[in-house]
């Protein structure tokens, strides 16, 4: 490009991938020559071997219930004869407790923390609207108030994790077209369009940050199952409900009503 076609230094102009060298439009779409194949292939290979043995193991509970007249057990947990009941008899019962209902009881913190280190990795645009969608999930404060708004969470991480991933995609460079933030008469430069997380063949995003935004939308879809399992009277006989027993008490008085017994104080 002329100097009036672009701000951009000239040492910053041969990073982009419209100038660095011969682009190949086979790319933009996935393919690229490479060999040997199966080192090519070998992620693709791994996660079919992973659903393949998913869908084997499943089918082989299903059909050796079905040999024995067994029904499916009401949680699906590694451990089916701990319940809340067993949590306080031993520290065996409570490691075994825990990896049952970890994430049933500790989920919605989790998602919390997750919250907060998508917000710490990326510092950008995104980062800020995550920051505006915590503050307003704990405005609700109350687990019940929580739970009405968070399929609205869910799907506002699934739309913007799908929007965020085409942008990482971006127009194809075959066309030799840059983006108009890149024209002499826009005021943008390379931090600026980092922060905003806009395509561009200078400044890439970052596809990394998607795995951060992954593992939130992984852990919140299943925290939004537990806000559902929390309803089902047999999932709350075997893990214990999660109602907040200073729900209508005075903070003062907690000691008194807890249902937990008090190892501490107890003598």
């Amino acid at each position: 490009p002329g100097e009036n076609e672009t701000k951009v230094d000239l040492e910053e102009l041969k990073t982009s991938v419209l100038y660095s060298g011969p682009v190949d439009p086979a790319e933009w779409v996935g393919l690229r020559k490479s060999y040997p194949l199966l080192v090519y292939l070998r992620n693709n290979l791994l996660m079919l071997a992973i659903l393949a043995f998913e869908v084997t193991i499943y089918r082989h509970q299903e059909y050796y219930r079905c040999r024995n007249n067994l029904t499916a057990p009401v949680t699906k947990t590694i451990f089916h004869d701990i319940t809340r009941a067993h949590l306080d008899d031993g520290v065996v019962n409570c490691v075994k407790y825990f990896i049952n209902y970890f994430f049933y009881k500790f989920g919605l913190e989790t998602c919390f923390l997750l919250s907060v280190n998508v917000i710490g990795q990326r510092m950008d645009f995104y980062a800020m609207i995550h920051a505006f969608w915590l503050i307003a999930v704990l405005y609700r404060r109350r687990r019940k108030a929580i739970a009405e708004i968070w399929p609205k969470y869910c799907c506002f991480l699934s739309c913007i994790i799908t929007f965020q991933y085409f942008l990482c995609i971006g127009i194809p460079p075959a066309p030799c077209k840059d983006y108009p933030w890149r024209s002499g008469n826009a005021n943008f430069n390379s931090n600026i369009i980092k922060w905003l997380y806009f395509p561009d063949f200078i400044v890439r995003p970052n596809p990394v940050f998607l795995v951060y935004d992954f593992m939130l939308l992984l852990c919140a879809s299943l925290q939004r199952q537990t806000f559902e399992d929390e309803n089902k009277a047999a999932v709350r006989i075997m893990a214990g409900d999660n109602v907040e027993i200073c729900m209508n008490l005075d903070a003062a008085s907690f000691s008194q009503h807890n249902p937990v017994p008090d190892f501490i104080h107890c003598r």
